[in-house]
């Protein structure tokens, strides 16, 4: 019989297919890229622009491309500066165009979609940046700065891998990535995890296997391929059987072992995200972390998740009655997607200090109240903003007043960090006219006076939006339902509309608001005629100032569960809640709660006799605006406004003070650097410097590598230093395999030795060529 010899494939595609394939083999770039996008999948699944997940469906194309692009660099060889430029490159080509097509009603050219990426991008920037505003409608940037993580973190990983040779520094930062989404989203994502977790410790085992069959290579002892394939069959098993157990115990456990860990953390945490609240996108399915607390914004989203879990207990007197709402903000500014408080400035109290005496908001400048003192206790509500029924009066610690607005309108009450028990005095408002003739009645609200001061008009009448037609024709149907135009008819009959059945409570509309395009919260409230407290309160409060009446959006908390017996009120997270206060003068600040579902808790006033006459009430010993006549007592904490802290300092001041600093430290440093440690350095610590400075540099040592290897590796880069190399390298090999003691003579060489290549591994920074061949000889 004739043998059949099949045909061979051509050198050149030999050639070709090992130019391409990366040293680590394909298998190890498809571990890289389900890594990546596990992270992209997380991201994607949140939908944390507007609630949509298609707008970020591209996240994971845009992972795969960066780990395309990292893998390719490496291979072709080029340097890292030269594979991060690259990337960067074909990024700022491929996302702004990818984003165009993703926003809302863009079409035309690839020139247009860029375009209007840029217009998006843009208009966030001046919204935020330059208009000072709380919130941006625009999410072009949102979905270009996801897109930038998503394709970020695959380069870096593929880059880590295949050009570092370092998969721990790929699996750590994926995983950091991973983790960090995982843990603001309440969506189930174990899966990804999981998978995560399979593909990086496969790879961290491929890559140990490849180690260690390039160390038997070299000292060409056994079978490398029987070696690498013991690796990683073991490797393999080892990975199956821990993720196996991992869930097995996921599963079963029911020990909490951690719980209190974490106390203290969460209200930094949501402060911390207070702070960036503005620059965040919008919606996502958030996960809450057991508390709620409130701030000088409030942004209004998709969802509403205010925790588990009880917020605080109050001790009040056993005769009290009354169905107390706890008030933490009171917000006057409006945008298109949440509230915040105008100019504000911080004034101290004293323990016991009057806080609103003298004030706009004084109690004592309103009829028809009454004193309240209780005891409150946090349990998990960790903010740092005291929580109050209507107007404060004293607290038992100090304190600092948030004032609003140059008038010195009431905002918040700051404690100062996570707030411990404290004993509070208020001034609450006495329903109905039977102990009071000026008590809350419908009457006397009727008859009250609507000649406003001019700070409230100013304040609290501006719209802040331009009403859309829906907006407007709900305004409408309230002017014709209602009795007549006076505030309280108009109030009254708004609160009743919008808690009818015309309107449906749902504490997820994240695909009503993403319908809604550009539209404001109320315009979209009223289109959907879906939400949860934030969109009927502002819904009401906007429409209200659309008519000229002074309303306010407030945050805190609904009333508790209260145990008549032991005057005990316990608040759970889950009632924090949103209404509105309406301006009536003479009687200052009156509640009410539109929020339908059964949610609100507000009670009827009476009807009441017929008003009687004011009594003369004092004036504000204070005029609103005019913060100069808070110097007239000088005991008294003066109101700071933290803008205007350090205005009159030139900031070109600072910058010759930090170039000055930063010569003077570089300076010290250098000197520092060359006298080298005075400390004994021996051969151990010697060796172990020099290895660590040069890996900073890029050219740190293999594992596979001897001591002898990698000196005369660094000596080649460096030739002037060889007679320091070797005189480590042999230090450290005498000592650490010989157990040699070596004499003075030599210690003092060793000290000369590393003192010099301390001084001359600095000159590693500019052999960017010499890496890529440092990196192929260690390859």
């Amino acid at each position: 019989m004739t043998a059949i010899t099949l045909p061979s494939r051509p050198p050149i595609l030999d050639a070709f297919r090992r130019a391409v394939r990366p040293s680590e083999g394909w298998l190890s770039l498809a571990f890289v890229a389900f890594m990546s996008l596990a992270v992209a999948w997380s991201i994607d699944d949140a939908g944390w622009v507007l609630g949509q997940v298609e707008y970020t469906d591209f996240l994971a194309p845009a992972a795969l491309a960066g780990v395309l692009v990292g893998a390719a660099g490496a291979i072709a060889g080029l340097s890292r500066w030269a594979t991060h430029v690259l990337t960067a490159l074909v990024a700022a080509i491929v996302l702004p165009f990818v984003v165009g097509t993703i926003l809302p009603g863009v079409q035309g050219s690839p020139y247009e979609l860029y375009q209007a990426t840029a217009a998006s991008t843009r208009a966030a920037w001046i919204d935020l940046a330059i208009l000072n505003q709380p919130f941006t409608t625009q999410i072009g940037h949102h979905l270009l700065a996801l897109g930038i993580l998503a394709w970020g973190t695959g380069h870096f990983a593929s880059y880590a891998v295949f050009g570092h040779h370092r998969p721990l520094d790929a699996f750590i930062v994926l995983g950091i990535v991973l983790l960090g989404s995982m843990a603001l989203t309440r969506n189930d994502q174990l899966w990804y995890l999981v998978g995560f977790s399979i593909a990086g410790l496969l790879l961290l085992s491929r890559h140990h296997a490849i180690e260690e069959s390039s160390a038997w290579i070299r000292r060409r002892i056994g079978d490398p391929a029987a070696v690498r394939s013991l690796y990683q069959t073991g490797g393999t098993v080892f990975v199956l059987v821990a993720v196996v157990g991992s869930l097995s115990l996921t599963a079963s456990a029911s020990s909490d072992p951690l719980r209190g860990a974490w106390s203290g953390f969460e209200g930094w945490l949501i402060d911390v995200s207070q702070s960036l609240q503005r620059f965040l996108p919008i919606g996502g399915a958030s996960r809450p972390l057991g508390t709620v607390v409130f701030g000088p914004q409030a942004q209004i989203t998709g969802a509403w998740s205010p925790g588990e879990g009880d917020a605080f207990q109050v001790t009040l007197p056993r005769d009290e009655t009354g169905v107390l709402y706890w008030r933490a903000w009171a917000y006057d500014s409006f945008s298109p997607r949440g509230w915040s408080t105008s100019k504000s400035v911080i004034s101290p109290r004293a323990a016991e200090e009057d806080l609103l005496g003298g004030l706009g908001d004084d109690p004592a400048l309103s009829a028809g109240r009454r004193e309240l003192t209780m005891r409150i206790e946090p349990i998990r509500y960790e903010g740092r903003y005291a929580v109050s029924p209507e107007a404060p009066l004293r607290l038992d610690r100090p304190s600092q007043m948030v004032l609003v607005g140059d008038t010195f309108r009431f905002g918040a009450i700051d404690l100062g960090g996570a707030p411990g028990p404290y004993t509070l005095t208020a001034s609450i408002s006495i329903v109905g006219d039977t102990v009071d003739p000026h008590g809350l009645t419908e009457s006397n609200l009727i008859a009250a006076p609507e000649t406003y001061p001019e700070d409230v008009v100013a304040m609290y009448t501006n719209p802040g939006v331009v009403l859309g037609p829906e907006a407007t024709a709900l305004l409408d149907e309230v002017r014709a339902a209602s009795p007549s135009r006076d505030p309280y008819d108009m109030a009254r009959t708004m609160e009743r509309m919008l808690r009818s059945n015309r309107f449906q409570y749902d504490t997820d509309v994240t695909a009503e608001l993403a319908s809604c395009g550009n539209r404001n919260i109320v315009d979209c409230f009223a289109l959907t005629k879906r939400g949860f407290c934030q969109y009927y309160a502002s819904t009401m409060a906007i429409l209200l100032r659309e008519d000229g009446i002074p309303t306010r959006m407030v945050q805190g908390f609904l009333p508790g569960d209260r145990d008549p017996t032991a005057g005990v009120e316990v608040v759970a997270n889950s009632k924090a809640h949103a209404w509105v206060e309406v301006y009536f003068p003479g009687y200052g600040w009156v509640r009410f709660d539109p929020t339908g579902g059964g949610i609100s808790q507000i009670q009827s006033l009476p009807v009441g006799a017929q008003q009687s006459p004011l009594p003369t009430l004092p004036s504000p010993s204070r005029a609103p605006g005019d913060g100069a006549n808070e110097n007239d007592d000088p005991s008294r904490p003066r109101a700071v406004n933290p803008q205007d802290v350090g205005s009159t300092s030139s900031p070109a001041m600072f910058i010759v003070i930090a170039v000055l600093l930063a010569g003077i430290v570089g300076g010290l440093g250098v000197l520092a650097w060359r006298r080298g440690p005075r400390g004994e350095v021996g051969p151990d610590a010697a060796w172990r410097g020099v290895a660590r400075l040069a890996a900073r540099f890029g050219f740190g040592p293999r594992p596979t590598q001897t001591v002898y290897e990698y000196a005369a590796a660094l000596g080649e880069v460096l030739p002037m230093s060889r007679p320091e190399l070797h005189t480590v390298a042999q230090a450290k090999v005498e000592v650490s395999y010989g157990r040699r003691v070596l004499g003075e003579d030599r210690m003092r060489l060793i000290r000369d030795a590393h003192r010099h290549l301390r001084v001359a591994l600095l000159r590693l920074a500019f052999r960017r060529r010499d890496r890529r061949a440092h990196r192929l000889r260690r390859d």
